[in-house]
């Protein structure tokens, strides 16, 4: 058992240090870390830094670290603010109909339930050609949303165009694959969890 759970850590490890899909092409620099409308998990009242990460649903590399991802918000949340950003890949038919999934929740107050909820099905609809759009309809069925309202938000443009502007932001950025992290605006680039805590930590101690 210890020997599997050594290799299972030492694969996220990896996964940390990789971009999962095709790179797609950057932008002019002028995209924003964080706006008024980001998705937040934790908002501390003092909050003392900022973690933002640009996910795709559908990206094995994103589902590898969320626990990690978890560890931090339980040991850090109340002092940083933990920001999700969609970053849907291109080749990955089902990315941006799970972040409209997951942004039709939110539409009623449900966004980290269904973004749990994403990544602990992944292997149900992740890497498949056929649309997900019924998956997506019985999570949020599931999950107790009003039925009507998910549709109308599910399909509206504005949700469509709300999970773009995220993509036009980090494009912008550089961003060319996923997962994608920033810490108060300072792109991260690590090669283990002890990264992520080592830059955390001295962003607490600089602040």
């Amino acid at each position: 058992m210890v020997a599997i759970v050594a290799i299972v850590v030492a694969g996220i490890v990896v996964l940390l240090g990789r971009d999962d899909s095709p790179s797609v092409t950057s932008a002019d620099g002028s995209g924003a870390v964080v706006r008024a409308d980001s998705h937040r998990l934790t908002d501390p009242p003092q909050s003392r830094a900022q973690f933002v990460e640009f996910l795709d649903f559908e990206c094995e590399a994103c589902a590898a670290v969320h626990p990690l991802i978890e560890e931090l918000r339980a040991s850090y949340g109340d002092q940083v603010t933990f920001v999700v950003r969609y970053f849907p890949m291109p080749g990955h038919v089902n990315g941006e109909r799970a972040a409209r999934a997951v942004e039709a929740a939110a539409h009623q107050g449900r966004f980290e339930q269904m973004y749990q909820r994403m990544f602990s099905t992944q292997s149900q609809w992740g890497e498949r050609e056929e649309p997900a759009d019924g998956v997506f309809r019985t999570f949020a069925a599931d999950l107790g949303l009003d039925m009507a309202g998910f549709d109308e938000s599910y399909h509206a443009p504005a949700t469509i165009e709300r999970v773009r502007a995220d993509v036009a932001d980090g494009l912008s950025l550089g961003v060319q694959g996923t997962p994608t992290f920033f810490l108060d605006g300072m792109r991260l680039q690590p090669t283990s969890y002890d990264d992520l805590v080592a830059a955390i930590e001295e962003r607490l101690s600089d602040a």
